[in-house]
C-alpha cells in the first residue's frame, strides 16, 4: 500500500513542545514500517501557519502541501500519514479545502495521535457532528466566494489580475500577483491579428492553418483550431492593455502585446 507523509511546524515553540520536524518524521516512518506500508515520500513545510490560504487562488498557501497534492494526482496513494491533523490545518477553512482536494483522489488521512480519524467516517454517533460540519462547509464556501468576489472586484478596478486561467500569450508564476508576457505565445497572438488585418475575409480555420504551418502551438502544445483563433481575436482589448472583469474595465497592469 502506497502512502505519503506530511510534516509541518510554524514556530520554534511547536518544535520545543514535541512537534519538531525530526520527531514527526521519525514517528511517521516508524508507524508506516509497523503497518507494512510503502512510504513514498514525506512532504514538509517549515515556519508556515496551518491557517494560511491564498485567497485569490482559493488554495492552501504552502509549497510542501501543494507538492504533496500534485503527487496524489499522478500516484496511487491510499493515505496521507500525519502525527496529528493539526499539522495539516489550523482553521476550518483550510480543513475544508484540504478535505476537498483529498476526496478528489479518494485519499484518506491517517493520524497517529487520532487513530480513528477519517474524512470518510460514517459512524452513527457522528451524524450530528457531520451534519453540522456540512452546514459549516456550505457556509464557508459561500463566505469564501463572497470574500474572493469582493477582493477580485477591487483588484480588477485597479487593473490587476483578478484570478482565473492566464490569457493566452501570458503566464502567471506561482507566488506572483501579476501576469507576465510569454514571448513565444505572444508571437502567435501578434501573428493572428496580423493575418486578420492582411486578410479580413479569411476564415478562422484558414488563419489557424497558417499558424500551424508556421509551427505555433497552443498552451497545451497542440495545433490551433478556429476556436483558439476566435478566442484570441475576441480578447483584442486585453492584448492592447485593457483589463475586463465582468462589468469592470480598467487600464491593465499587464504589459500590452499589441
Amino acid at each position: 500500500m502506497n502512502v505519503v507523509g506530511y510534516i509541518r511546524v510554524s514556530t520554534q515553540g511547536q518544535a520545543k513542545d514535541g512537534y519538531s520536524l525530526k520527531y514527526q518524521e521519525e514517528e511517521i516512518q516508524a508507524y508506516c514500517e509497523k503497518h507494512g506500508w510503502n512510504l513514498i515520500h514525506i512532504f514538509r513545510d517549515e515556519g508556515i501557519s496551518g491557517a494560511k490560504i491564498n485567497e485569490e487562488a482559493l488554495e492552501v498557501d504552502r509549497v510542501g502541501l501543494q507538492e504533496m497534492l500534485a503527487h496524489l494526482s499522478s500516484l496511487q496513494i491510499k493515505y496521507v500519514v500525519v502525527l496529528n491533523t493539526s499539522r495539516l490545518w489550523r482553521s476550518d477553512m483550510v480543513r475544508v479545502l484540504i478535505h476537498r482536494e483529498l476526496q478528489k483522489y479518494g485519499v484518506d488521512i491517517k493520524s497517529i495521535e487520532q487513530p480513528n480519524y477519517s474524512i470518510y467516517k460514517k459512524d452513527p454517533s457522528d451524524i450530528l457532528v457531520n451534519g453540522l460540519m456540512e452546514l459549516l462547509d456550505q457556509y464557508q464556501r459561500l463566505e469564501i466566494a463572497l470574500k474572493l468576489k469582493k477582493g477580485r472586484h477591487k483588484k480588477a478596478k485597479e487593473g490587476g489580475y483578478a484570478g482565473g486561467r492566464a490569457t493566452f500569450g501570458y503566464r502567471k508564476l506561482r507566488g506572483e500577483k501579476e501576469l507576465r508576457v510569454d514571448e513565444d505565445k505572444a508571437k502567435a497572438v501578434q501573428r493572428v491579428f496580423e493575418l486578420r488585418e492582411q486578410h479580413p475575409t479569411w476564415s478562422f480555420t484558414r488563419i489557424a492553418d497558417v499558424l500551424n504551418k508556421e509551427g505555433h502551438l497552443t498552451t497545451q502544445g497542440k495545433p490551433f483550431t478556429k476556436v483558439q483563433v476566435k478566442r484570441i481575436l475576441d480578447r483584442k482589448d486585453f492584448y492592447k492593455g485593457m483589463y475586463t472583469y465582468g462589468s469592470i474595465q480598467a487600464k491593465g497592469k499587464h504589459q500590452a502585446i499589441l
